[in-house]
């Protein structure tokens, strides 16, 4: 994992990065999905994640979600087309999560990509994300500190 300007950015994963949303590679077009460290520095303490139901198909930039924290209500857009196969139950118990845990507990849903070997070359991973990552985040004057 790199930190930048304070932010925790795993190289391992693909990200959105202008939407802050990142994907884990599964296998099997089985994709995790989730906002990263800078959206959820941003939003502040997650007070609800409200997802959409399991068996709903998406196209690349609708809501798959959204986040509720005291400053911010916003969507979770898809990177990718798909069908939601799994829902991270534990955020409607704790959506704390996402905060304290954005690449691993605070995960918001699982999608079967339908496109994932064409849509994969539209995001960002490895060094080259961590880069683009630090170069937006510059840019927009975030950091998580």
């Amino acid at each position: 994992m790199t930190n930048v300007r304070g932010c925790n950015i795993p190289e391992e994963l693909y990200y959105w990065i202008e939407k802050h949303v990142w994907v884990r590679d599964d296998g099997d077009d089985v994709l995790t999905l989730g906002i990263t460290d800078p959206a959820q520095h941003l939003a502040s303490r997650v007070v609800a994640v409200t997802t959409k139901k399991v068996g709903k198909a998406l196209e690349r930039g609708q809501s798959v979600a959204t986040v509720e924290s005291g400053k911010w209500v916003g969507p979770v857009p898809t990177p990718v087309n798909g069908e939601v196969i799994e829902v991270n139950e534990a955020l409607a118990r704790e959506p704390t999560l996402v905060n304290t845990d954005p690449y691993g507990a605070g995960w918001i849903c699982r999608l079967r990509a339908s496109l994932w070997s064409v849509q994969r070359s539209e995001l960002h991973t490895g060094t080259h994300a961590v880069e683009a990552y630090r170069a937006f985040l510059e840019a927009e004057g975030i950091s998580c500190e």
